[in-house]
Formats: structure tokens, C-alpha cells, sequence
């Protein structure tokens, strides 16, 4: 029915809806973000990490935080996994969110702000203190945004719109789109780079850039940093943090402690086993985040590199499966294509769809997802990498009329390495 509605309605009809819902939840819980320093995390990839290590940052320091994200949420030291399925959830949610956020003392929310979210109305009637852009690829192209990138683009910049010009902006200027975004106006504009691509207000740039198995390290203005989280991608989502911290006026110093101290999101580039091989998952979902996750890992290591990989159903950026085919044939030595969350179309069309983009290397087609996983590690000799990616931290599997079951890459990792030793 409603999708049936959405085909014969006019789309402001829709979009009035989900304002007016925006509204009134926000008058019901007594408009919370007034009381909160509100921080908006957007952009392809890169988000929910960048979320998760602000929280991380200013949880260190001392000041009562919050965060929202697509993998998780918390107030304060206390963290709860996101079953809500949205990366923002509906007006409700959100806005009882924040008020228990005040009702804790919290000084700063951080939330992960989705294209599909700003669509329908979920940030209006929060008052964002700060929007940070991480970078900016297309997705969610085909369902979102009328197939068009420069649609999905203005949507992410309703988050900078509603900053104001008595917030700031904080934007990776290594990206193509950076200059979009900071053309918002704003009292202070923030950009962090590694190359040397742009110019702004304030500018934070990485030095001495190095990325090896014991993780990532970089200097600005003469103090070293050094994180434990794998990956060239990760010193662009530290910059934004640490761009985050300067904006707040917390001394470089204070801020290389505390992100020192900072765990990696779970799910992401994380390696869940070690020996005799290395098993990493990944939430990686478009091109661009897939080939950083492969490039990263022909850059840290150095036996064969094994993937298992998919693409998402429901209509969901088709257009991608042939591209993601074709940076697995880029990187991979073995391609292990599967299912990820097929939701309401056969698995087998996915599949073809992406060994389509994977033309000049043999292909192993495996659907089901657990066997597909331990088909990679019985393929896996020591000194190894298998990544699996698509799912990273996600706990359930999406299939036909609203099924679901619970899933876990990293336990079905365990269990069937288990069954093979």
C-alpha cells in the first residue's frame, strides 16, 4: 500500500507529512537539541566511524556525550546496538533520544546523519552545532534520488544549510566536492587534508603519513600521532575528528591523548582472526569503500588476498554491482561472490550482476553466506587475508516479505574456522 501511494501521490504531499511528523515529535519532547551541542556526521563513507571516535574523543576528556549511529548508540558509558534498521531513525526516536541525552547531563550528541534520513525531514528541529562532510561517492542513486548524483549531493547539503551561519563546517578537502560544501555560509569553516587539494578558514593538514599492521600514524603542526586502527582511511576520518576538537578549542595536544585511547568502530576493517591466516570484516558497500578496503590491504600485507563479497537487494544501487565486480578483480587473487541482504530479489541475479564486472578472473559463486565464508577460509593458507565485506557489524540478514534472521559475519567466522581445526 504505501508504495502504491508513493507511485500515484505527489511527492510534497509525502514530504509535508514527514515535516509535520518532524514538528510535532520535536514539540512533544520540548525541542532537546537547544540544550545539547549537536554534531552531524554525513557523507558516503566514513560516517559512522567518524561518529564513533568524536564520542570516543570527548568521552576521554571528561564531557558528557552522546552519539547516534547506523552500527550503534550511547549516552554517557553506556552503548546499546542500533536494531532500529535506520541509520536515523523516524522523528520519535530521534527526538526521545536527545531528550534522554539532556536528562543525562550530556554536553555534546554526535549523530550520523543519512541522505535518507534528510529526505524525510529527521534532522529538522535539531539544532546542529557542527557538519562535517568525510567525502562524497554516489549511493542510494536508483532508489533516493531519481538516479542523479547532483540530487543526492543538495540533499546532504540540507545538514550544512540547517548548521546556519552561526555554526561551523568541517569539510575533507581532499574530496572533489569539498567546495559545495563549504560554499554554505557558517562563522567558522574547518578543512583537513592529506594532500595538498584545497584552502579554508581554518586548515588541518597530515604529515608524515604512514600506514602499516600496527595501525596508522601522521603528525600536524610538529605532534605525533599514532592510532591502532588499520587502513589510509582512517587518517582521513582522525582528521575530521581532530578538526572536530580544534573547532571546540581543545588543545592538539590534549586531543593526540585522547584519541590515543580510542577503539575501533566494531564491524569496521576489523580483524577478527590473526592466525594462520588474517580474517578481516568490513562494512564496506560502494566501489569507492571497497577498493580503499583493497588497496589498504595490498598495502599492509602481503600473502594472497581472498574476498567474499555482495551487494544489496531491494532495488538498491544497481548500478554499483558491476563496479564492485570490477575492483574485486582489481585486488582479489580469489573472488567468493554471495548473498549480503537480498531482501525481495533472487540472490542469483545480484550475484551474476557483479561477476559480470569481474570478467578476466574465475569467479566461485556461493549464495549461501555462511558457506561461502568458510569455502574462503578453507581456501586460506597461512600468511593470508581473507575480507569479507557488506556486512561488517550487522546482526541481522534481510530476505523476501520482511524475513530476517540473525547473523553475525564475525561469530560465523569463528564457528566455522572452529569446525575446521
Amino acid at each position: 500500500m504505501k508504495n502504491l501511494l508513493k507511485k500515484i501521490l505527489p511527492e510534497f504531499i509525502f514530504s509535508g507529512y514527514h515535516f509535520c511528523w518532524a514538528f510535532f515529535s520535536a514539540v512533544f519532547y520540548g525541542f532537546p537539541s537547544r540544550e545539547l551541542k549537536v554534531i552531524g556526521v554525513t557523507g558516503t563513507d566514513g560516517k559512522t566511524t567518524v561518529v564513533y571516535l568524536i564520542y570516543q574523543m570527548l568521552n576521554n576528556l571528561g564531557y558528557k556525550t552522546a552519539f547516534f549511529s547506523s552500527g550503534f548508540y550511547g549516552i554517557n558509558s553506556q552503548i546499546w546496538p542500533n536494531k532500529y534498521e535506520r541509520t536515523m531513525p523516524g522523528w520519535h526516536i530521534m527526538q526521545r533520544f536527545l531528550r534522554q541525552s539532556v536528562k543525562a547531563s550530556c554536553q555534546y550528541v554526535i549523530i550520523e546523519v543519512a541522505s535518507g534520513g534528510i529526505k524525510q525531514h529527521r534532522h529538522r528541529f535539531i539544532n546542529f552545532k557542527t557538519a562535517i562532510l568525510t567525502n562524497l561517492t554516489p549511493e542510494h542513486i536508483e532508489e533516493s534520488h531519481k538516479g542523479s548524483f547532483a540530487n543526492y549531493k543538495e540533499t546532504k547539503g540540507k545538514l550544512f544549510q540547517a548548521v546556519g551561519p552561526k555554526g561551523s563546517i568541517i569539510v575533507n578537502l581532499d574530496d572533489e566536492q569539498a567546495e559545495y560544501f563549504l560554499s554554505f555560509p557558517a562563522k567558522e569553516k574547518w578543512g583537513y587534508q592529506i594532500e595538498s587539494r584545497g584552502q579554508t578558514q581554518n586548515l588541518i593538514r597530515a604529515e608524515n603519513c604512514n600506514v602499516n599492521q600496527d595501525g596508522i600514524s601522521f603528525r600536524i603542526n610538529q605532534i605525533d600521532f599514532k592510532l591502532k586502527f588499520l587502513g589510509k582511511f582512517n587518517i582521513y576520518n582522525a582528521l575530521a575528528v581532530v578538526s572536530v576538537g580544534l573547532s571546540e578549542k581543545i588543545s592538539l595536544d590534549k586531543i593526540r591523548t585522547s584519541l590515543g585511547k580510542a577503539k575501533p568502530m566494531p564491524g569496521r576493517f576489523e580483524i577478527v582472526i590473526k592466525e594462520p591466516f588474517i580474517v578481516i570484516v568490513d562494512y564496506a558497500l560502494t566501489p569507492n569503500a571497497l577498493e580503499k578496503v583493497y588497496s589498504n590491504i595490498r598495502e599492509i600485507f602481503r600473502g594472497r588476498v581472498i574476498g567474499v563479497l555482495g551487494a544489496a537487494g531491494g532495488g538498491r544501487d544497481k548500478w554499483k554491482r558491476p563496479h564492485l565486480g570490477q575492483v574485486a578483480e582489481k585486488y582479489l587473487d580469489k573472488i567468493i561472490l554471495t548473498n549480503e541482504d537480498p531482501y525481495d530479489e533472487d540472490p542469483i541475479v545480484i550475484i551474476n550482476a557483479i561477476a559480470q564486472g569481474a570478467k578476466g578472473k574465475p569467479v566461485e559463486k556461493i549464495p549461501d553466506r555462511r558457506k561461502a565464508i568458510c569455502y574462503a577460509l578453507k581456501s586460506a593458507r597461512p600468511g593470508d587475508v581473507v575480507i569479507i565485506t557488506g556486512k561488517g557489524g550487522d546482526s541481522w540478514m534481510h530476505f523476501a516479505k520482511g524475513k530476517k534472521v540473525s547473523w553475525d559475519d564475525r561469530e560465523i567466522i569463528r564457528e566455522e574456522l572452529k569446525q575446521l581445526t
